[in-house]
Formats: C-alpha cells, sequence, structure tokens
C-alpha cells in the first residue's frame, strides 16, 4: 500500500476492503483508491511486487476526486499492519493509508487486547497513537469491502457530499478545528442550521458503517437534507 501512494503523488487516500494471505509475504487484496484529479492505473500496474487483477470506476459525485477500486496481488513489506492486527485476534473494521499514516479500526474483546496492539505496532512501526475507544454491542463488519466509498458516492446525497468535502478541506475536522460552521456555510452559501443538518445525517450514515444501525431491527435507515 505504501508503494502504491509513493507510485502516485496525487492520491488522497487508499483503503483496504478486503484481503487474504497467500504465502510468503504476499497478499490478495481489495483496495480503494481516492485521488485529486486523474489516477493513472498504469503507474501502480509498474510497481515492483504488485499485480494488477481488475480495476473498476467509482462515481464519485459532485467533487474533484477520482475515485478507483482495484484488485491486486502485492507483496507487502512484514510488518504488514493488517498482519499484526490479526495476530491478536482484533477484527479489522476499516485500515486506511492516508498522508503516510495509517488509520485503523478495530473491534477486540478485552481491553488488554488493545493494549498488546499498541506495544506491538510501537515496536514494529515505530509511533502507535489511539485517537477514541468506543464501547459496543455488536463488533461490525470486518474491513468495509468497499461499502465506505459506495455510500459517500451512491447513499449520500450531492449536497451531504459537497458539505463533508469542504468541511473537511477547511479544516473543520482537524483537532483543533481549523474552521467553523459558519466558515462552511459561508463558503457554500447556505445556512448555519443547513451545514449542521447535513453534517450530522452524513456523519451518521457513517458511524453506522463501523458500529451497525441503532435501530432495532438492525436495518441501516439513509437520510436525506
Amino acid at each position: 500500500m505504501a508503494d502504491i501512494q509513493q507510485a502516485t503523488s496525487n492520491i488522497r487516500s487508499i483503503a483496504l476492503d478486503n484481503a487474504f494471505y497467500i504465502e510468503d509475504g504476499t497478499w490478495f487484496e481489495s483496495l480503494t483508491i481516492a485521488a485529486a484529479g486523474e489516477l493513472n492505473s498504469t503507474d501502480i500496474a509498474d510497481i515492483s511486487g504488485i499485480e494488477l487483477f481488475d480495476e473498476q470506476e467509482v462515481p464519485s459525485g459532485p467533487t474533484d476526486v477520482n475515485i478507483r477500486r482495484y484488485t491486486v496481488l502485492a507483496t507487502e513489506p512484514y510488518p504488514f499492519i493488517l498482519g499484526v492486527v490479526l495476530r491478536q485476534e482484533a477484527i479489522p473494521n476499516r485500515i486506511v493509508l492516508q498522508n503516510g499514516r495509517f488509520e485503523v479500526v478495530v473491534t477486540v474483546r478485552e481491553w488488554e487486547v488493545v493494549q498488546l496492539l499498541a506495544e506491538q505496532i510501537g515496536e514494529q512501526f515505530g509511533t502507535f497513537d489511539l485517537e477514541s475507544v468506543t464501547e459496543v454491542d455488536r463488533s461490525g463488519e470486518p474491513l468495509d469491502s468497499g461499502r465506505l466509498s459506495e455510500v459517500l458516492v451512491s447513499k449520500l446525497t450531492d449536497d451531504q457530499l459537497v458539505v463533508l468535502e469542504t468541511a473537511y478541506e477547511l479544516g473543520y475536522f482537524e483537532v483543533p478545528r481549523e474552521a467553523t460552521a459558519s466558515d462552511i456555510a459561508d463558503a457554500l452559501d447556505i445556512a448555519d442550521s443547513t451545514v449542521s443538518e447535513r453534517l450530522r445525517v452524513a456523519q451518521r450514515n457513517l458511524f453506522e458503517l463501523i458500529y451497525g444501525a441503532r435501530s432495532a431491527d438492525g436495518v441501516n435507515e439513509l437520510g436525506e437534507m
């Protein structure tokens, strides 16, 4: 994954949707890659240790982000973040490489597993930052099998996509925040209350991907604003 990010300068993120271990450090992987502008698949196919099997364009809505889904046979360097997670019997819900940093969401049965993961990741990758811990009743989906991208581009409305992208670009999700809801509203020429509603609905849908729906029958309800 890191070789792919280095090979193409305009890649914004690489999400590991699914993976199967073959042998000798080789994995069969499904990747969703988001890039600012054109994404040259030839650059990926020419990377040593990667064999490109299939690619599919994912409609990206009213944004300048180009999203494609790839199926590849890849030789990953040891240690590979997915291997570290699986060896601790943790369920990987989301693995994304962005700005040279892996962002990982996992489900574990006991707090001690988090501590072991922290130790191993720190030893083998150099750094480990625990962003948050949430107690849940259900484990969520193992990885996302492309569902996050599908929600973003097909189940969220165009207006929600625009608000999310604008909020991200302005630094609304940074800690501390670099922009307010009013800044987003001014940029899009809409009301502050409209920004808040669209962000809440979009964020709720994303949390449902990770933690599952909160409704009694388990059915996700994707609202529109």
